[in-house]
């Protein structure tokens, strides 16, 4: 397989995955502020997203002092040309990339993206309001899930495959751990309240983010207390966007390759994560600090994204 065939299929999956999640946390922060009892400033309910996204640099420069409101933050997020982490951005790049390796993947993949794509180009051209934009976020997630689900009924299980999922999985581990980064911090913005009851909306909000609300209630029968949540965010392997299952599959998808051997740095980036994990609990990552585990697994993540572009998409695929 060509490197750079590689490369496009694991920057497809990784921006179409970021498309679903920024369409989720979106979607899901817009309810929860219906239900919230307290009043949040606007700045407060928007902030967070663009922290999660790592769109804050980005959202300063294009609207300079202004405030951050409900409006600008939507169509930031979603549809703004300048914001290369936005929904539309995220979506246009990925069906830029599975064009280039339309022979590689199977033909519903490419239709169904084609289709997502096409339907969604138009009206992310107007202004999003924000009473309209929920229905369009929820076409964002059904169309991602569409196409993963086309995914794993039509395309073969080679190394196009476990480029596949290491894109997807690099990302979803990326933005679960910066999901439960920020809003943990939020929740608890005083040391003095760590394990005290907190608001359950907001408890709520963080798992449905990440779409394991139901997930954690069928585990957990008392209440919402920051450590079971951190257990299964974190270290849940039955749960598919925790921090452990996207190791365990990005594992999994390295020992599909045929090229490689065990002392490539991506290889060793990975075993990294699952050692990390595996030696590890719920409590030792409290006691540590949450934030300065999170922020270490997600610098471990981007020496694995660099380290696969080293060893994968720059010299070491042999042509096919």
């Amino acid at each position: 397989m060509l490197s750079r065939i590689a490369d496009s299929i694991y920057w497809m999956s990784r921006y179409l995955e970021r498309a679903g999640n920024t369409a989720r946390l979106i979607e899901i922060n817009l309810i929860h502020l219906l239900e919230a009892e307290d009043a949040i400033p606007e700045a407060a309910q928007w902030k967070p997203l663009l922290s999660i996204t790592a769109s804050e640099e980005a959202f300063a420069e294009c609207y300079k002092a202004a405030p951050i409101t409900a409006l600008k933050g939507i169509q930031f997020l979603t549809q703004e040309r300048s914001n290369p982490n936005c929904i539309r951005h995220s979506l246009r790049l990925s069906r830029e990339n599975a064009r280039v390796v339309r022979d590689r993947i199977s033909k519903e993949m490419w239709e169904a993206l084609n289709e997502l794509w096409l339907a969604l180009e138009r009206r992310l051209e107007a202004p999003l309001l924000p009473e309209r934009a929920t229905a369009l976020y929820a076409e964002v997630r059904n169309g991602v899930a569409r196409f993963n689900g086309i995914t794993a009924n039509t395309m073969m299980r080679g190394e196009g495959w476990a480029f596949y999922l290491l894109g997807t999985f690099v990302e979803r581990a990326d933005k679960t751990a910066r999901t439960l980064d920020v809003k943990y911090h939020l929740l608890l913005p005083d040391l003095a309240m760590v394990g005290s009851p907190l608001d359950f909306y907001q408890w709520a909000a963080l798992l449905k983010s990440i779409s394991g609300f139901e997930a954690f209630r069928r585990i957990y029968h008392a209440g919402l207390r920051p450590i079971d949540v951190g257990e299964f965010v974190i270290f849940e392997r039955e749960f598919p966007r925790s921090l452990r299952f996207c190791v365990d599959r990005m594992e999994n998808a390295l020992d599909k390759f045929k090229s490689g051997n065990p002392d490539w740095a991506s290889r060793q980036a990975v075993v990294g994560l699952r050692d990390r994990l595996e030696h590890s609990s719920a409590e030792a990552v409290f006691q540590q600090g949450l934030h300065e585990f999170l922020e270490e697994f997600l610098e471990e993540i981007d020496t694995l994204n660099s380290a696969l572009h080293a060893d994968y998409f720059e010299a070491h695929l042999a042509d096919a």
